[in-house]
Formats: C-alpha cells, structure tokens, sequence
C-alpha cells in the first residue's frame, strides 16, 4: 500500500471529519479513500458504458 500526502481546504477536512465521526468514528484519512475509491469505480463505470452507447451506435443498435 501507498501512502500520498496532499493538501485540501480546511473546510473539506472538516466535512470529511464530521462524516468520519457520524460513521462510527472512522478516521479522516480513511473516509476520503473510501471516498475516492468509490468516485474512481464510478467513473470507471461510466466511461465503459459511454464505450458501450458508442459502439451501438455505429452498429445502429441500442
């Protein structure tokens, strides 16, 4: 595992606190890596099915 060490707003950092205490104490660093995880499945979800729209529509199906 890696560890990367950024800079973020002091707001952000309290938000991602309060999240992390209103889910059962979880800490900052590990809700904003859930956080990013899950943005970057998301992301990789939509770009498949965008590949996917694209393809049938040079097929001409949906």
């Amino acid at each position: 595992m890696k560890t990367v060490k950024i800079t973020i707003d002091d707001a952000l950092y309290t938000f991602y606190k309060t999240v992390g205490e209103n889910a059962g104490g979880l800490p900052v660093e590990q809700v904003m890596a859930d956080a990013l995880f899950k943005l970057a499945g998301e992301l990789a979800l939509n770009a498949m099915h965008q590949k996917e729209r694209k393809a049938a529509d040079k097929t001409g199906t949906s």
